[in-house]
């Protein structure tokens, strides 16, 4: 699809991709907006710095925000706000600066506090049930925990403090951890989201090496795509990071205010963004998940306090392999 033709089509559509018309080809998906979830404030369904996302066990949205601490519960459907748990105390199921969070299969909720160190587990009724791990660098201890995911009974925290991935049970029991400070394969500088396929790969935003990086369940490095720049298939600062029923790879950009899509080998797919205020704009990108059922990406618009929700319109040209 040309310029020429977004000008003649949903404008919305156009204003979503953000992209010149050598990207934006014939049989390329694109992405069109749909709706923004909240506003600025420190109200029920307001934000002050939104930044990751889970779905509940019943499908709704979870949205961590790190100023006001609150975790807060919508409609997934329509953005309407229904509850919020946590915010600022010293209780055992208040927060600090909750960043990452993941939801088990029983509907448990781990919410990572970046500031504490604390990972706090909730039942899906939001009720406070366990707190575990603490600040620090020893094993088991995690320093400015980022976002996090939960595959056979595991729980993957990356820690962009110590520059790894702690691994613990879902009772709060540390395993291992992997990673490391560096630039080599398999190291890490700054990592901010990690992720799981279908296949049980997981996928990680190393944020200041510019790249995102492919490992197993066990941390065993597989590989890593991306480098430093603004072209299709690079990076500035890739924070947030989700998977699609496909396993297509979605990645937020801080530094390029755009989303770039790759398959689950690191082939550019699309992209769609550019800095400011307006649908289809972003600021400070953080969080961002996919919804395998409806295909509708959530997307943590952080300095414009709001999540902004788009549909794929058109077809990846990839399929599950």
């Amino acid at each position: 699809m040309k310029w020429t033709a977004c000008l003649a089509s949903s404008f919305a559509v156009c204003v979503a991709l953000g992209i010149s018309g050598a990207w934006a080809d014939e049989g390329k998906v694109q992405f069109e907006h749909v709706m923004n979830i909240g506003s600025t404030g420190t109200g029920e369904g307001q934000f002050k710095y939104v930044e990751d996302f889970a779905f509940t066990k019943d499908g709704q949205l979870l949205a961590t925000d790190a100023v006001h601490a609150w975790v807060q519960v919508f409609d997934k459907t329509n953005g309407k706000f229904i509850s919020r748990f946590g915010g600022k105390g010293e209780g055992d199921a208040n927060l600090d600066k909750p960043e990452g969070i993941a939801v088990d299969p029983n509907g448990n909720i781990f919410i990572a506090d970046y500031n504490t160190g604390f990972i706090k587990k909730y039942d899906a009724s939001y009720k406070w049930v366990l707190t575990f791990s603490e600040y620090g660098s020893e094993k088991g201890q995690n320093i400015k925990s980022e976002f996090m995911d939960i595959r056979d009974g595991k729980l993957y925290m990356p820690e962009a403090g110590n520059h790894r991935v702690d691994v613990f049970d879902l009772n709060g029991k540390f395993l291992f951890d992997f990673g490391g400070m560096g630039s080599e394969p398999g190291k890490m500088n700054n990592p901010e989201a990690a992720k799981f396929s279908s296949e049980g790969k997981l996928y990680l935003t190393d944020l200041k090496n510019d790249r995102v990086q492919v490992f197993d369940k066990d941390g065993k490095f597989l590989m890593s795509w991306g480098k430093t720049g603004s072209e299709p298939g690079e990076f500035k600062s890739p924070a947030g990071l989700a998977i699609d029923k496909n396993d297509n790879v979605y990645v937020t950009e801080i530094g390029n205010d755009r989303v770039q899509v790759f398959d689950k080998d690191g082939k550019f797919l699309t992209m769609w963004g550019r800095k400011g205020s307006n649908n289809g704009e972003f600021g400070n990108l953080h969080g961002i998940v996919v919804d395998k059922d409806t295909g509708l990406v959530y997307v943590a618009d952080t300095a414009n306090n709001r999540i902004q929700v788009f549909r794929p319109v058109g077809k990846l040209n990839v399929t599950a392999r």
